[in-house]
């Protein structure tokens, strides 16, 4: 195996033990494409605020 597609960075691993992580990785990977439909689960509105809409100053007390 000249060029490995996965490697062990730290300690040392088996042959059966990198091909325990290669069958989950395939099996997670054949599981994740076959989902037909998208599932969306954000908001409608953004959570964070553009600064260039805010107003200047924010009093040190308040909240938003």
């Amino acid at each position: 195996m000249e060029n490995p597609d996965i490697r062990v960075e730290k300690g040392h691993a088996e042959p059966e033990e990198v091909a325990a992580i290669t069958a989950i990785l395939l099996a997670r990977a054949a599981a994740r494409t076959s989902e037909s439909t998208p599932t969306h689960r954000g908001r409608a509105k953004a959570g964070w605020r553009r600064l260039e809409r805010e107003g200047g100053f924010r009093a040190p007390h308040s909240w938003h």
